[in-house]
Formats: structure tokens, sequence, C-alpha cells
């Protein structure tokens, strides 16, 4: 057997993965810029939004940060894989991006 990954054939988001008279290209983990493997452990850098913790890389709850990232007036923070978004509070909705009480 040939190791075609030797010559490194996938695009950079990608891995290369070895078989019997072929290979494959896998994609990287969501939290990865470039890796070596399958999963956030294999990362050769972490994507934004990712922070490198016990060797992979982890999402960063930017909802627990010391600075409020949702300053709006009755707005709630939420979390999500890489990010976070800013929603009104229980009681209230968005009217022309400001919380108004319904």
């Amino acid at each position: 057997d040939l190791d075609e990954c030797a010559a490194s054939p996938c695009k950079d988001h990608q891995y290369c993965l070895n078989t019997d008279g072929s290979f494959s290209c896998k994609a990287c983990d969501a939290s990865c810029i470039g890796c070596t493997g399958e999963g956030s452990q294999q990362c050769k850098t972490c994507a934004s939004g990712y922070v490198k913790e016990d060797e992979k890389c982890t999402d960063i709850d930017e909802c627990n940060l010391p600075e409020k990232v949702c300053t709006e007036e009755n707005q709630d923070c939420v979390n999500t894989s890489g990010s976070y978004k800013c929603v009104c509070s229980e009681g209230f909705e968005d009217k022309d991006g400001t919380c108004v009480q319904t």
C-alpha cells in the first residue's frame, strides 16, 4: 500500500485517512483550523470562539465572561457552539433592535 497521505492531498480544513490502495479526505472538527486527525484534540489551531483546554479545543462560553457581551436593556445572552447570541428576556420582544415589553 502506497501512503497517499504523505503528499498531503487534502484541503486545509480536512485530514487524510490512508486506506488500502487509496485514501479519503475527512472534515476537521468544527472547533479546528486545520487538523491532523479526527476530533477536537487533533486541531492544529483552535477556531474563533474556541480555546485550547486540556489538549483539545473547547467552546468559550461568552455569556460567562466578566465583561457582558449583551449590553442592551432586557437582553439575555445565549451561548452557542463557537459563538453566542443576544435575545430579548422573557416578557420582551424585539422591535427594531430594542427589547420592548410584550
